[in-house]
């Protein structure tokens, strides 16, 4: 499949485009600032930022993990807005073409379309900002009775309240749509009939069976997926792939992904 980007996430920050340089990685995803910090402090620029912008590999900035913008707690909806709307800018500044967010999650006894109502409320708050430094990616997750985006029905909720945003994008993840309980067979057509677009796969086996809830990735050839079953997923979207698998087998999955492409 000539022209499909192909590469990982790279958690070596300090040299980010010499660790996808040396596994052969067409674009790359990284972090702006500590995914696991739960202040969520704005992001500070990036020492090599010119070398990232200048070079021929894309990159894909992965947003806090902590951000939940659904949420109906005001004390981490509102940091969260803030947060997307740093990162993204922080993102822009190292010419990233996205910022992906996980799709979130509400407590019990929630009402769920307040959730969806606050996703809408991001796009449009930061519209009248003038929008995003980047496209937010929106990701569907694995587990979770409450989560924004981990059934179809879930999703084309979300997508109800999003859609119409210039800047909302999508992410799918082939672990979490596993764990999350969706067949992969068929279901990129499944998703592109609700959202109409796929603009970026985490592709990445799992550890666990189907439905189980857990988001624990897995090398392409090791884990409970079929790997022809991945394979297929990327050649029926043909969008960026990147690789959220384990660091010690993410160049052997690349070289495998290549080969099974070619």
């Amino acid at each position: 499949m000539d022209g499909m980007r192909l590469g990982a996430h790279v958690r070596e920050d300090a040299d980010p485009i010499g660790t996808a340089e040396a596994m052969g990685a067409d674009l790359l995803q990284m972090f702006v600032t500590d995914p696991q910090d739960r202040k969520m402090p704005k992001p500070a620029p990036h020492p090599d930022a010119e070398r990232i912008r200048s070079s021929p590999i894309d990159v894909v900035v992965h947003s806090s993990y902590i951000i939940n913008v659904a949420s109906l707690n005001n004390r981490l909806r509102m940091p969260s807005r803030k947060a997307v709307e740093q990162q993204a800018a922080a993102a822009a500044e190292i010419g990233a073409f996205g910022l992906v967010v996980h799709g979130g999650h509400l407590g019990d006894g929630d009402d769920d379309a307040q959730g969806f109502e606050n996703w809408a409320k991001l796009f449009e708050r930061q519209a009248d900002k003038g929008g995003f430094g980047v496209p937010i990616l929106i990701e569907n997750t694995a587990g979770g009775d409450h989560a924004m985006a981990r059934t179809l029905e879930s999703i084309e909720r979300l997508w109800d309240a999003v859609g119409g945003f210039d800047q909302a994008g999508f992410c799918l993840d082939t672990c979490h749509a596993w764990a999350g309980g969706e067949d992969l067979v068929g279901l990129v057509e499944r998703i592109k009939n609700i959202t109409g677009r796929i603009d970026l796969i985490h592709l990445n086996n799992s550890r666990d069976e189907f439905d189980s809830g857990r988001d624990r990735h897995a090398n392409l050839e090791s884990g409970h997926i079929d790997a022809d079953v991945l394979v297929e997923i990327v050649r029926a979207v043909g969008a960026p792939v990147i690789l959220e698998t384990p660091s010690e087998g993410v160049a052997d999955d690349l070289a495998y992904l290549r080969s099974a492409l070619s």
